[in-house]
C-alpha cells in the first residue's frame, strides 16, 4: 500500500516509515505539519494516511482537524489517527459520513507491531480500526440517547467489539459464546438500527457509525 505519514516528531516519523517499509509498503510522503499533510494527500492520493493528532503550529488539534477535512474532501483516502488521548468531538466527526477507511488508535496502547501494521492495512483496504478505549468513551457519551435504549447490554457489547474491527468469530471468542449467538445479536442490532440488507453498504460499519453519531 502507499502511505503518507504525518508526525511532527522526526524520530517517530522515521520509525513509522522504517516499520512500514520493512513490511513491504511504500512511504510516498512523510510530513511534519497538517498543512503539508492535506497538500501531499491531495496531490498523491495515497491508500492511507497515518496522522498524529497534535501537530504544529499550536500542537493541539491540527492533525485531527486535517483528518476530518480529508474524510470530507478525499473520501477514497484511508485515515488512521494516532493520539495520546480521546478527543471526543473530533473523533465523532471523524467517524461520521463516509463509512470506510477510518481508524483511531491510542499511542500508549499500540504495543504490538503486527497489530499496528494490520490496523494500517485494514484502514487502507476500506475497513475500520478503533481502539477499545475510543469505543468505550464514545459509547459512554451516547448511552442516554434513544438509539441506545433499543439495544440490550449484550448487543452493546457485540457492537463495541464490532467497532474494534472484529469478525463474528472473534466476537464469539471474546464473549465466550457461539458463532450462532453472535450472528443473532448482529442481526438484531441491524434491525433495531434500521439497517436493511444492501449490496453496496457495509452494514457493520454503518451500525457503529449510527450508534456513535446518534
Amino acid at each position: 500500500m502507499r502511505v503518507v505519514i504525518a508526525e511532527d516528531s522526526v524520530l517517530l516519523r522515521d520509525g513509522l516509515s522504517r516499520l512500514l517499509t520493512a513490511r513491504g509498503h511504500e512511504i510516498v510522503g512523510a510530513v511534519g505539519d497538517a498543512e503539508q499533510l492535506v497538500a501531499v494527500a491531495t496531490e498523491l492520493r495515497p491508500d492511507v494516511c497515518v496522522v498524529d493528532v497534535r501537530m504544529p503550529p499550536t500542537h493541539t488539534d491540527e492533525g485531527i482537524r486535517a483528518a476530518v477535512t480529508m474524510r470530507a474532501t478525499l473520501p477514497e483516502v484511508g485515515v488512521l489517527v494516532l493520539s495520546q488521548y480521546v478527543e471526543e468531538q473530533y473523533a465523532t466527526e471523524l467517524l461520521a459520513g463516509n463509512t470506510s477507511g477510518v481508524g483511531y488508535l491510542l499511542k500508549d496502547r499500540v504495543a504490538d507491531v503486527g497489530e499496528f501494521v494490520a490496523a494500517v492495512e485494514r484502514v487502507a483496504g476500506g475497513g475500520t480500526a478503533l481502539d477499545p478505549e475510543v469505543v468505550s468513551q464514545l459509547l459512554g457519551r451516547s448511552r442516554k440517547r434513544d438509539v441506545v435504549e433499543k439495544l440490550t447490554p449484550r448487543e452493546r457489547e457485540v457492537l463495541g467489539l464490532m467497532a474494534e474491527g472484529r469478525t463474528n468469530a472473534a466476537v464469539a471468542q471474546a464473549l465466550v459464546v457461539s458463532d450462532g449467538a453472535v450472528e443473532k445479536h448482529v442481526s438484531n442490532i441491524f434491525g433495531k438500527l434500521g439497517l436493511a440488507p444492501s449490496d453496496t453498504d457495509h452494514r457493520r460499519v454503518l451500525a457503529v457509525l449510527a450508534y456513535l453519531g446518534s
